[in-house]
């Protein structure tokens, strides 16, 4: 769900954006959610990914608001229960909130007035806290784009930066967050500038690692994907979260500033996947996102490190590939078959990668 178009930036590489008052600006209200969240919910969706723009006028509550009234449309349908904690595979299966990007959580903290430039930690712990509070399970990856000074200047100025993108990330994984991370390239970008953004993830994810137990190497790296490994598992975010999987992202110009440049081709974008699963080998997981790559890309990404494609996703507004509109699905049964045409074992799994097991709409944890 995209709860508003209205944002407070202009990035050169957004089609998104809408000022207030443009045609096709919109902004839903809370009963909009909560219908949208009863919707998801019958329809036995695992998960409700939430991002927006930096809406100038909504204030804080209005986000908080907007977690609890999901929150208590997945407890009605859970019959009232309390939420299992992330851990208790018998427990039936309930919606996952994952919302807000960092640059969305960094805005809320300032129209919140707790963000300092003198400890923005500090503001960032206390919205993530009362978001949490209110039924956020883990954040989404956007909005780091690339980690680079020049590319930040030219293609979006007034957006946080690598160093602010990443504090969000690490006060999250303290709180016991979970959280995704992304790339956006084929734009103005550079090969050795990707190569950067990658090895800062790495950086921050080992300490994630660390933090979490893993023993680390003389140069304080940790490798998830040499043999024998334990996996993090969903448990392990009582003691704090960490970066569950990397999304290369690639530029799409049809009707943002940047509309001359080409963007990445074919070739491109299976060497960035590629790329992503060497660099970034503390990761579990490497995401070819179908509605970005196209579903016969990602079947191709399978087979260059990518181990996700995603779900039925239903509506998702950041992007349209090929002219397509808000309304962009596609069945579980073709998901299934793209995958066993890769050659791999489909596996439907929730938001904190723990196996799924389905009845139709019925859903539940698989022991």
């Amino acid at each position: 769900m995209n709860y508003s178009n209205v944002c407070a930036l202009s990035c050169k590489f957004c089609e998104f954006y809408r000022k207030r008052g443009d045609e096709g600006a919109y902004e839903h209200s809370i009963e909009d959610v909560r219908r949208e969240a009863r919707g998801a919910v019958e329809s036995g969706a695992t998960e409700m990914h939430i991002v927006g723009g930096l809406h100038p006028y909504l204030p804080f509550e209005y986000y908080t608001d907007m977690m609890r009234a999901i929150r208590e449309e997945a407890d009605a349908a859970a019959g009232g229960l309390e939420s299992p904690p992330p851990c208790d595979t018998s427990a039936p299966g309930r919606l996952h909130i994952k919302a807000f990007t960092a640059v969305e959580v960094v805005h809320l903290a300032k129209i919140a007035k707790v963000y300092k430039q003198s400890d923005r930690k500090a503001g960032i712990r206390h919205v993530l806290e009362k978001l949490k509070e209110a039924g956020l399970g883990s954040l989404p990856g956007g909005g780091a784009e690339v980690f680079d000074d020049r590319i930040h200047d030219e293609a979006f100025k007034g957006k946080i930066r690598s160093d602010v993108w990443l504090d969000v990330h690490r006060v999250a994984h303290e709180l016991g967050l979970n959280t995704n991370a992304t790339i956006l390239y084929g734009h103005i970008d550079h090969a050795d500038e990707r190569l950067v953004h990658m090895d800062m993830l790495r950086k921050a994810q080992d300490e994630a690692l660390t933090r979490l137990g893993y023993e680390a190497a003389a140069d304080g790296s940790v490798t998830l994907t040499r043999a024998g490994v334990a996996q993090p598992t969903p448990d392990m975010t009582t003691r704090g979260g960490y970066f569950q999987t990397i999304i290369p992202l690639p530029f799409f110009p049809d009707g943002s500033d940047l509309e001359a440049l080409p963007g990445p081709g074919g070739l491109e974008n299976l060497r960035t996947i590629a790329v992503s699963r060497l660099m970034l080998d503390n990761f579990p997981h490497v995401k070819a996102f179908w509605i970005m790559q196209t579903l016969g890309m990602a079947q191709l990404m399978l087979q260059c490190g990518a181990d996700d494609i995603d779900g039925t996703v239903v509506w998702y507004d950041i992007t349209k590939v090929g002219g397509s509109s808000t309304h962009q699905e596609t069945t579980a049964w073709d998901l299934q078959q793209a995958i066993r045409e890769a050659g791999l074992e489909p596996v439907e799994r929730d938001t904190l990668y723990r196996r799924v097991e389905r009845d139709g709409k019925k859903w539940w944890l698989s022991a």
